[in-house]
């Protein structure tokens, strides 16, 4: 699940976004109606976790019928959601930032059009007992336990660097059984998002420290959106506009009541969710650390000061590549690659 990041911060300095609260009676908008539903489907980015939340609650609370709306969530399959949005296969999907920004420069038809988180989720993780790691230049030489992408090593090194070190580890590339290589000791450290492996790392007594990429010269970024298709947005802007909205008053109701949104979550999703603790953790998590929603109220708003500094970052890095997989020579204009407009916010 772990969604990575590069060298972001250091271009986010020079551009810091404006805080955007959507009044909840902003959220009540319906579309222009028949009498028969219109159907919306809706790819996930992985199995049902707190991430979704507000998807589940905004369907299992009505908030999507009464807006006129019938929507799919559609079961999790190795086709990543922004492949399902960019060939049509459903009209929105929960993508990483990531993931939309090396996509859209590759040509597809992918847009980011609701922020369902609003800050960095992902952290460097390490067991609490090593002495010799206090900062990241001790990570050089050491062994990084790796899911398989060129952003992960771009950005440890990054990291690494910004601290006054070399930059140079090893990797071993390990999926999820990143986590127990690194309790065991196979690993030196690996990446993980808080909000999930970290918690439950938590609940489980697990010691470990961490460093925050934003500490060490990484922008901030959105690290899951919602994505849908230009496609779909130019042909039925009034439908998802009453998408997202009764989206993004799911993840509100899910911020407000979350006794009564994760006994929703939780009983859509029996077979997937079956550690009601972590499940439980995870959103409290999301809840107090301000992800899904600000202090100040913001939900769903896309940064663009965010945006441009990630993909700045990735365009540096050389991750971007265009359709026959060369490495982009200019940076793009990102203000295509996202839009708040389906939201009905600026």
């Amino acid at each position: 699940m772990p969604k990575i990041l590069l060298t972001r911060r250091a271009t986010l300095a020079s551009a810091a976004g404006l805080a955007f609260c959507i009044p909840m009676a902003a959220l009540v908008t319906t579309p222009a109606q028949s009498q028969q539903s219109t159907t919306v489907k809706v790819a996930l980015d992985w199995t049902p976790n707190t991430n979704h939340i507000g998807l589940f609650v905004a369907r299992d609370k009505g908030f999507y019928s009464d807006a006129g709306l019938d929507v799919e969530i559609l079961p999790y399959t190795d086709t990543s959601a922004g492949t399902l949005v960019a060939n049509h296969v459903a009209d929105f999907g929960v993508v990483g930032s990531i993931g939309l920004l090396t996509q859209r420069s590759a040509g597809a038809d992918l847009v980011g059009v609701y922020a369902v988180v609003q800050t960095e989720t992902g952290r460097v993780v390490f067991n609490a007992n090593r002495d010799d790691i206090k900062s990241p230049r001790d990570l050089d030489g050491k062994t990084y336990g790796g899911f398989g992408s060129a952003w992960e090593n771009a950005l440890i090194s990054s990291l690494i660097r910004h601290d006054g070190g070399e930059g140079e580890f090893e990797t071993v590339t390990l999926g999820t059984s990143a986590y127990q290589a690194l309790a065991n000791g196979s690993v030196d450290f690996t990446l993980e998002v808080y909000t999930w492996e970290g918690v439950q790392a938590e609940l489980e007594g697990v010691k470990q420290r961490a460093f925050r990429y934003a500490d060490y010269g990484v922008p901030d970024e959105h690290t899951t959106l919602l994505g849908s298709n230009r496609a779909f947005l130019d042909a039925k802007p009034d439908v998802a506009r009453a998408f997202l909205q009764a989206t993004a008053k799911g993840y509100d109701f899910a911020v407000s009541h979350p006794d009564e949104a994760l006994a929703l979550m939780m009983t859509a999703n029996k077979d997937a969710l079956n550690n009601p603790a972590l499940v439980q953790a995870s959103l409290n998590a999301l809840i107090e650390g301000h992800y899904l929603r600000t202090a100040d109220g913001v939900i769903g708003h896309i940064d663009p000061a965010k945006m441009n500094a990630i993909g700045d970052y990735l365009f540096h890095a050389g991750i971007l590549k265009d359709a026959d997989g060369k490495v982009l020579g200019s940076p793009p204009d990102f203000s295509g690659y996202f839009s708040n407009e389906p939201l009905g916010v600026k």
